[in-house]
């Protein structure tokens, strides 16, 4: 079991001092973040692409660039990378270039996103949501496999056989597919022999691993290696020493964020109750002390079976200094004892890819 951090760069008003940092600080805070999380232990670091106020990092890659020169071992990735509204060729090309800059230590989650707003800011129609997104995919599939391209869809201009560099030192840069609740996006990554990232945002910590069965199971029929049929898990969470004070200290911040995102998507903030019924022992929002959340995790693995487990902090308006305190409870007490039980296999030896040898591109 690998553990990691996922992060938007927050920017929201702090929903207790009511003072906002800017854009710009919010970038800069993902940074340091960043380097916390390597110093605490942590595996892996991934960053969400979004258009908004409360989330200025809408271009991750340079920021996980600036993160790759102040660390040495932990993993960069997207999470989520919106693939409809980008190009794919584009996009590899950002993320070749952060793996040469990290030395062959970046990852790439596309995915469709949760988030609409980057359809009318690029001039893309959300009518065509399923197709910009399956082609994009196929398209981006093929430039981390070949360095001369030649793909023809309807979403962009047709390749033939132009040659897209850099090209990635170690061979492929390691992809996984962003997955919602949808169980045709699960079966989507297993017969594109994708292994899944996906996530559990509330409720139940155990009862959406229907769709990790689902996965395993469509991928036996696609015949898919071990290798290719891994799960990643991405959940809320925050730490302190006491459980009882981490959960009275984020409830006005995941208040906060819920209200904001229920105000764009049209759905009431959950209340108290149901807060607390999602941070007890089997709820899916990963907020308690070290211990709490390493026997949540080991609960949660024994339904998903997933190699990956991380959890997102900067979210309505937590304090930076508290989102590094809870970075570095993570890292050095969580992950010491969900390894105890679980053991410290990294996610590359798991892919098969410790001990691969170095790949020349093509000329």
């Amino acid at each position: 079991m690998e553990l990691g951090i996922g992060a938007f760069g927050d920017a929201s008003r702090d929903p207790i001092t009511g003072t906002r940092i800017s854009e710009a600080q919010a970038i800069r805070n993902v940074v340091e973040a960043i380097v916390v999380a390597e110093q605490a232990g942590l595996d892996w670091f991934g960053l969400g692409e979004h258009h908004v106020p409360e989330f200025p990092v809408s271009a991750a890659a340079p920021v996980l660039a600036a993160a790759a020169q102040a660390t040495n071992r932990i993993k960069l990735s997207s999470a989520v990378t919106v693939l409809s509204t980008d190009d794919p060729v584009r996009v590899y090309e950002q993320y070749s270039t952060v793996d040469a800059i990290s030395n062959g230590r970046v990852e790439m989650i596309p995915g469709r996103g949760s988030s609409i707003e980057s359809y009318p800011l690029f001039g893309y129609d959300l009518q065509d949501y399923d197709r910009l997104f399956a082609e994009k995919l196929d398209l981006l599939l093929e430039v981390n496999r070949s360095p001369h391209v030649t793909w023809k869809g309807t979403t962009r201009p047709i390749l033939t056989g132009q040659y897209v560099p850099p090209r990635a030192e170690h061979g492929q840069i390691p992809i996984w597919l962003g997955v919602g609740g949808n169980p045709n996006s699960v079966i989507r990554a297993a017969s594109l022999g994708l292994p899944m990232a996906t996530g559990v945002l509330g409720g139940s910590a155990t009862r959406s691993a229907t769709n990790a069965q689902l996965y395993r199971h469509a991928a036996e029929q696609f015949g898919n290696t071990p290798e290719q049929t891994l799960v990643m898990l991405g959940s809320p969470g925050f730490l302190m020493r006491d459980g009882k004070q981490a959960r009275e200290a984020w409830w006005p911040h995941w208040h906060q964020f819920m209200r904001t995102v229920g105000e764009q998507r049209g759905f009431l903030p959950p209340d108290r109750a149901s807060y607390d019924r999602d941070t007890g022992a089997g709820g899916g929002l990963l907020i308690g002390s070290p211990e709490e959340i390493a026997e949540r995790i080991l609960l949660m693995h024994e339904h998903w079976g997933h190699v990956r487990q991380y959890i997102h902090i900067d979210m309505g308006g937590v304090p930076h200094k508290d989102v590094l305190q809870a970075i570095e409870l993570f890292g050095t007490e969580v992950r010491p004892l969900v390894q105890r039980e679980l053991g410290s296999s990294s996610v590359d030896q798991l892919m098969g890819r410790v001990g691969q040898p170095l790949v020349t591109a093509a000329s």
